[in-house]
């Protein structure tokens, strides 16, 4: 008898030994069972997950041995019992499609086993989790970039994806127009802040630093706080400073208020593109993003048209005493803060992007976003009968990357703690895109961003200054000169332009109600005369002599005159603020909003063309073949010597290097895994926006100089940019990472 109940004792621990060890076993396998869900995908059969939970029931002792969860059946097989879990419900129990089963649980690949009196030490058990985390991280998001390619597609293309198309499309249309306000003001604000030409260059770079630092910023944020939020931070930022810039006088606060407004619409291009791209199965991809490229276009189109319709209006304005005012361009300038504030109240209506959701381990919110896609597209096809079948998605082990800092510690500290960790997570992202898996990858698509930005801007910039320099000839051709001519006792209350004197003597002379542009007097002596009321434009007095003359309600200050002598001569209630005057300028300004007009719009069919081929021919063939027709293009420069000529050269330019433009937004969208996609995206724009202020530099120096040194560091930075595009890898019908 006593020998039974010893075998019997045995027997009961040894089927408690077989029992942890297949559970054992099984805690590392689970990773693997995600390789069946495609199979469970194609049966439309739903599962339900159970966590494993301790080892032992509490309430049983030891004699009896202790049963696992995971294998409860078959001992309340033996006792006849029944689980709360299967209460009421039989084995074959089936549930029908359209019933609610609530959130299903994540798969989240964290297999866990009860440790005892006798488990390994915890310090080592961390070494153990330090050592596998990064391995068991990266086949995670291998599963989950797998299952989640077939969830977009059983989700199908519709109405949800349209609709964060034009949602998405505003933002980017922002971006386009805040690349055109300071070029379509600077003629404007030149005039009313009275600046020079080192500031007039600062104005129009300011943009490019602004958006580099917004794009490295908002790029590496997206990939810790996400998508959606940080668009909205970055819009919003951009749409306040807009509207401030607007309204300030001062040069410097207006500057800085660019600046900001640069730096908020700076993340919105690497943001955008890796958030749509998020909801786009992988035969879509390539064509729906380049149709969105679409919107940079439309920014374009619709600052021209405000700028036209609204600048030349000398009328839209009021003032505030001297000290204050409010000119049509600063009109134009709040209106072009318009698209950022319509992206924003559209953007407060679309979810958070799931695969963000997905690979920071957060399962029901991903979920139920995949749900609400999958549901708006098959009821705008007519199928609100189709049911989402997804049960579980697999979500990425997260690190623990931030300790419990505890409810005592004090709020600021807590602040600060999170944002040191949150830099530290950040310079990890930014790091790994130099690791050896990436570092290759990363370094080519440096230098094609780098020469396509340099070529492209720097041109762009040039075209309109080289059109400028071909006006401004023409114009001083038309430059009639004066010499030693003597005008006593006359009064002139007429306008005076385009002229030159030289050695004239001017006699108690009478300058009334007179309108200066572009007059120039020299070596002249003006005795005893009267101005009053003058409005001058590019107007200079040098090496001139005024004697007893009076100076009343004039804008003539102190920097018109170079090396002149003042005797006797007062001045009296002098106007303040450089004064501005449209219908001087009025053909020449619309001139400028005509000519930016059809460049943007002429990008419409190369935009049109890679939309249609990106995912036919391949992004890499698009990228180096427009690149290399756009090198060839360059050469066509050297026939524009007339205003008509530079204008279609520019528009056949601007039609043909948008195609690369797109594969390169996609490519580098698609090579990159989706932790560190903004990140690097980011990164890369940041580098194109230093590349243009390098460009725009270079190309501006040699206008009126030679054509010749910008079209060969144009075109050679072309082909040089379209042989690295060769050697990129070709991301044509890869599942996004």
């Amino acid at each position: 008898m006593e020998e039974g109940y010893q075998n019997r004792t045995a027997f009961i621990k040894g089927a408690k030994d077989i029992a942890k060890e297949v559970k054992r076993q099984a805690s590392k396998k689970v990773g693997r069972s995600v390789d069946k869900v495609t199979d469970e995908y194609s049966k439309r059969s739903y599962s339900r997950f159970e966590e494993d939970e301790d080892d032992d029931y509490p309430q049983q002792g030891s004699q009896d041995g202790g049963y696992y969860r995971g294998d409860s059946q078959a001992a309340n097989d033996e006792e006849g019992g029944h689980s709360d879990s299967t209460e009421g419900h039989d084995e074959d129990d089936e549930i029908y499609e359209g019933e609610y089963q609530g959130i299903p649980r994540a798969e989240s690949g964290k297999g866990s086993l009860a440790g005892g009196p006798g488990s390994v030490s915890a310090g080592a058990q961390q070494l153990g989790d330090i050592g596998v985390s990064e391995a068991e991280r990266r086949k995670d998001q291998e599963e989950l970039a797998q299952q989640y390619e077939t969830i977009l597609q059983e989700c199908g293309h519709g109405k949800f994806q349209w609709t964060l198309y034009f949602v998405l499309g505003l933002a980017l249309m922002a971006d386009g127009v805040e690349i055109f306000v300071v070029g379509f003001v600077l003629p404007s604000a030149e005039k009313d802040m009275c600046l020079s030409e080192p500031n007039k260059s600062m104005l129009g770079l300011i943009v490019y630093f602004g958006m580099m630092v917004g794009a490295f910023l908002w790029g590496a944020m997206a990939d810790r706080i996400g998508r959606r939020q940080s668009l909205l931070i970055c819009l919003s930022i951009n749409s306040v400073f807009s509207f401030f810039s607007s309204f300030v006088q001062g040069y410097g606060t207006f500057l800085f208020c660019r600046l900001l407004s640069g730096v908020g619409i700076g993340g919105s291009i690497p943001i955008v593109f890796s958030y749509y791209s998020e909801f786009l199965s992988q035969e879509k991809r390539g064509e729906h993003l380049s149709w969105l490229c679409m919107f940079w276009m439309i920014g374009g189109i619709y600052a021209s048209a405000m700028a036209w319709a609204i600048i030349p209006h000398y009328g839209w304005s009021f003032q505030m005493g001297s000290a204050y005012q409010f000119h049509s361009w600063r009109v134009f300038v709040l209106v072009c803060a318009f698209p950022a504030v319509a992206a924003i109240a559209a953007l407060s209506a679309m979810p958070e992007s799931p695969r963000f959701y997905l690979e920071n381990g957060k399962h029901d919110e991903g979920w139920m976003i995949l749900k609400q896609v999958h549901d708006t597209n098959m009821r705008a096809k007519g199928h609100p009968e189709k049911v989402f079948s997804v049960t579980t998605i697999k979500t990425v082990k997260q690190m623990d990357e931030l300790s419990d800092i505890g409810t005592d510690t004090p709020v600021w500290q807590r602040y600060r703690l999170k944002i040191v960790s949150l830099s530290h997570q950040i310079r990890n992202n930014i790091l790994a895109c130099f690791s050896p898996e990436y570092k290759r990858t990363t370094f080519m698509l440096m230098a094609v961003w780098f020469t396509m930005s340099f070529s492209y801007y720097g041109l762009t910039v040039w075209f309109p200054d080289m059109i400028k320099y071909i006006q401004r000839q023409e114009y001083d051709s038309r430059t009639k000169t004066f010499t030693k001519e003597r005008m006593d006792h006359a009064t002139l209350n007429f306008t005076m332009e385009n002229q030159v004197h030289r050695q004239g003597h001017f006699f108690n002379d009478k300058f009334l109600n007179l309108k200066m542009k572009s007059m120039v007097f020299e070596d002249s002596v003006f005795e005893e005369c009267y101005f009053e009321d003058i409005t001058s434009t590019h107007t200079f007095f040098r090496n001139c002599t005024f004697i007893a003359s009076l100076f009343y309600n004039t804008d003539l200050f102190k920097y018109r005159f170079v090396d002149c002598k003042l005797l006797n001569s007062t001045f009296l209630h002098n106007k303040e603020g450089c004064i501005l005057d449209f219908s001087d300028d009025f053909n020449n300004a619309y001139m400028i909003y005509f000519v930016n007009f059809l460049g943007t719009l002429a990008v419409l069919p190369g935009n049109i063309v890679s939309a249609l081929l990106m995912d036919k021919i391949g992004r890499l063939r698009m990228l180096a073949g427009s690149s290399v027709i756009s090198c060839i293009s360059c050469f066509f420069l050297m026939f524009g010597n007339s205003e008509s000529g530079m204008i279609a050269l520019l528009c056949l330019f601007g039609g043909i290097s948008i195609a690369s433009w797109n594969a390169l937004d996609v490519i580098t969208v698609e090579l990159y895994p989706s932790d560190k996609r903004c990140t690097a995206f980011g990164f890369l724009n940041a580098l194109c926006k230093l590349a243009a202020v390098l460009g725009i530099s270079i190309f501006q120096s040699f206008v009126g100089i030679t054509k010749a040194v910008p079209i060969i560091f144009a075109a050679g930075a072309l082909a040089a940019g379209s042989f690295l595009a060769t050697k990129l890898p070709e991301t044509r019908g890869q599942v996004l990472q």
